[in-house]
């Protein structure tokens, strides 16, 4: 899925949805973290957009407590 229909799809979504999604987002990249670490990590970009993705969910979460 392209960034921009996410990101779109995720400014639609209630701030509570976007906080679960964070968290389960915040649980996959410490999960990648620890795959890394022990070498079995294949694609490791993977770890960069999960950072950038969840960067983005807490700007909106942030706009939409506004």
């Amino acid at each position: 899925m392209k960034l921009t229909t996410r990101v779109k799809e995720w400014r639609e979504r209630s701030a509570e949805s976007l906080t679960t999604l964070l968290l389960e987002s915040q649980e996959r990249l410490r999960s990648l973290r620890f795959l890394a670490a022990q070498g079995k990590l294949k694609n490791v970009r993977e770890l960069r957009t999960l950072r950038q993705d969840i960067a983005r969910l807490e700007t909106i979460i942030k706009e939409k407590k506004v």
